[in-house]
C-alpha cells in the first residue's frame, strides 16, 4: 500500500478541486448578496411598433414598365 504523503499529485489533484469548489461557492454568494443589494430598476412601458406593408402586385405600373 502506498504511503499518502509520497502521493504529491493526489493532493495537488484535491486542492485544486477544493479551490475550484471554494470559487465556485464564493462567486454565487457574491451575485447573490449584489442581487439582492441592487435597487430595482425602473421599467419602461413599451410602446407597439408600426409597420406599413406595401402589396405589389404582377399587374401594377411599376411592374409593367420594368419589364
Amino acid at each position: 500500500m502506498p504511503d499518502w504523503t509520497s502521493l504529491w499529485y493526489v493532493w495537488l489533484i484535491l486542492l485544486t478541486v477544493f479551490l475550484l469548489l471554494l470559487c465556485g461557492l464564493s462567486a454565487s454568494c457574491l451575485k447573490f448578496c449584489c442581487r439582492r443589494k441592487r435597487l430595482p430598476a425602473e421599467t419602461f412601458p413599451r410602446h407597439p411598433c408600426e409597420l406599413a406593408g406595401i402589396a405589389i402586385d404582377s399587374d401594377s405600373t411599376a411592374h409593367s414598365t420594368v419589364t
